[in-house]
């Protein structure tokens, strides 16, 4: 059953969309995007988040949510144009902080290669984390005490290269081990292929609004679900695990 928003709260200063903070008809908080983000993005955001969720990443719980009308018509806001209406991605607020270079290491190894191994496999280079900060795009639970990911609106990344990845992820120093082990790099791979098992159920799932630029869903969006799942495959070649 789709989740209703009930409540603007308010919005969020982080990130390039800044979220809209609002309550949902199950009483729960959560970063909602919607017509700013981009239709792309919010598949990039859903598709992903499945993958991921497949894949067992400790993902923010996210849902696409219902942006009433009447809602919107009722806030006193100025900039309820970029929220919009109708289906939008939502991720769950949990009580957590950015993750920091220091916290790294209360990562659990075998975490840190699932989330690098993601990544370079969807292409999602919006992980950067050094001694000078950056955009790490992780959080730490400060409740139960473990790692939460967010954020894939730039996953599948066309123009993504080893480039992108080379000392720069925040879990870059697990690469020797995920790169160079042939016994590892098998167990992503089946991982991998057990997760594209679904993909047509994961296309299908995307609402109808999101694959159009207009409102009149008659300019397709660049999000090409064949090609990309045929792309997703390449992690079956030798290129795909020597990051060329």
């Amino acid at each position: 059953m789709t989740i209703e928003l009930i409540e603007i709260i308010g919005r969020s200063e982080q990130g390039i969309t800044r979220p809209f903070i609002c309550r949902g008809d199950d009483n729960h908080v959560y970063f909602v995007k919607g017509r700013n983000a981009g239709r792309r993005s919010l598949i990039c955001e859903w598709v992903a988040g499945q993958l991921a969720l497949r894949l067992g990443l400790p993902i923010a719980p996210f849902e696409i949510v219902y942006i009433p009308p009447e809602l919107v018509s009722i806030a006193m806001r100025e900039d309820l144009r970029d929220l919009g209406v109708g289906n939008a991605f939502a991720s769950r607020k949990l009580p957590a902080v950015e993750l920091s270079a220091s916290q790294i290491a209360q990562v659990p190894v075998d975490q840190q290669c699932d989330v690098l191994a993601f990544d370079w496999w969807v292409c999602n280079s919006d992980r950067t984390l050094g001694e000078r900060g950056g955009n790490p795009n992780l959080l730490w639970d400060i409740a139960h005490d473990q790692l939460v990911v967010i954020d894939h609106n730039q996953a599948f990344d066309p123009c993504c290269s080893a480039q992108e990845f080379l000392g720069k992820h925040a879990f870059w120093g697990q690469a020797p081990m995920l790169f160079h082990d042939w016994v590892v790099e098998q167990g992503y791979a089946e991982r991998f292929q057990q997760a594209m098992l679904d993909w047509e159920a994961i296309c299908a799932s995307v609402p109808s609004e999101w694959r159009f630029l207009d409102d009149e869903q008659t300019l397709p969006t660049d999000f090409d679900f064949h090609a990309i799942g045929q792309w997703l495959m390449r992690y079956r070649t030798d290129n795909f695990w020597t990051l060329t």
